[in-house]
């Protein structure tokens, strides 16, 4: 094993701690070329596509990529705005509000965003917060529900990462947070603002992304934690089981996926009779692509085309005050002792520790 340059270990510094923030990812621009770079990086990873290697490099490279990028490109220029690509300027400005939340709660605390696919990488991001002597990271995944196509994805990235590194930091990594009180407390908050600014539906559609069946077969929990997600909502709300929906959404490929898929079921909703749906999605925690576009955009024409008059998207949690106050009760949660809350006192106690240490270093020929 080859391990890379190392720095040489910085005596009298503080060692800090930082959050990682980390969602999916997203092309650089709306352009053919960007979007395939995307579609190449986010495909290839085995934990997204279950499928022969060979048999899937095949189809990727003379299927997906030449075919579906100039489409994909399109979509995503629909969606795209002066501030670039909703997932990550929403994703950028979560990450900032949440280092100022919980500077405001004591924690003496860095918080940066990546993405798994895409810039800024998340290897690029951890390199960063090495140089700045961060000897403590937390990894909070974007996602809600655990599933072993993104989370464990996530982990896979940092563990690969670090697998080269000779000094690794200590690492702590959350699984989910689906049912966390404050996360349901923020979904339940941004539906009944909704509801006062606009009205009640007869239907409330809970779309979640969806998975290949396969997975809940071979052992993963998403589709049992998107349930439970839903359920703690619904109770929240006040609903009862006839008066929302799970369904699940952005199926790709011909193999079968989570039902009911959202589509299918706005369309037959239309033709029931149903004359208006609210529609959240719960598992997204930033607006995007799938958000905006599959659901705001094409949902909403299925929904009409089939007979529905009035749909309502419901805003993804993004900047709310509730998400981010959830974000920093998750985080507190899991930098439970760490060393972020230390009086002045105790900071200026450690800091003439960490001086003697570098002193005492120097004396037996550390290089200055």
């Amino acid at each position: 094993m080859t391990y890379r340059t190392e720095p040489p270990f910085a005596h009298g510094t503080l060692p800090k701690t930082a959050v990682v923030l980390v969602n999916l990812g997203t092309p650089d621009e709306p352009s053919a070329p960007a979007v395939r770079r995307y579609l190449k990086e986010f495909l290839s990873d085995p934990r997204v596509v279950e499928i022969p290697r060979l048999v899937w490099w095949m189809i990727l490279h003379l299927i997906i990529l030449p075919f579906r990028s100039a489409k994909s490109a399109a979509k995503y220029a629909s969606i795209w705005t002066a501030e670039g690509s909703p997932l990550k300027f929403h994703t950028q400005k979560q990450a900032t509000l949440l280092r100022g939340a919980l500077g405001e709660r004591g924690h003496k605390v860095g918080v940066a965003m990546a993405m798994r696919y895409g810039s800024p990488s998340l290897p690029d991001v951890l390199d960063r917060l090495k140089a700045e002597n961060c000897t403590r990271i937390l990894v909070l995944p974007a996602y809600p529900q655990y599933s072993g196509t993104t989370t464990a994805s996530i982990n896979d990235a940092v563990f690969a990462h670090y697998s080269k590194v000779r000094n690794v930091p200590e690492l702590r990594m959350v699984r989910n947070y689906h049912d966390h009180p404050a996360y349901i407390g923020a979904l339940r908050d941004s539906v009944h603002a909704h509801w006062e600014a606009n009205g009640r539906g007869e239907m409330l559609v809970m779309s979640f992304h969806g998975v290949p069946k396969r997975t809940l077969l071979l052992g993963d929990p998403y589709h049992c934690e998107c349930h439970k997600t839903a359920r703690l909502l619904a109770a929240e709300l006040g609903l009862n089981s006839k008066q929302y929906i799970v369904t699940f959404q952005s199926r790709f490929g011909k193999a079968e996926w989570l039902q009911p898929y959202t589509a299918p079921t706005l369309q037959q909703m239309g033709r029931d009779g149903v004359k208006r749906v609210d529609l959240i999605c719960p598992g997204f925690t930033s607006d995007c692509l799938e958000t905006l576009e599959e659901i705001s955009i094409e949902a909403r024409h299925d929904f009409i085309e089939a007979g529905g008059r009035e749909f309502h998207y419901i805003a993804c949690l993004n900047e709310s005050f509730a998400w981010i106050a959830a974000l920093g009760d998750i985080a507190e949660q899991h930098l439970l002792g760490w060393p972020t809350l230390l009086t002045t006192a105790q900071r200026e106690a450690a800091q003439l520790d960490t001086q003697e240490g570098r002193a005492n270093a120097l004396k037996m020929g550390a290089a200055a």
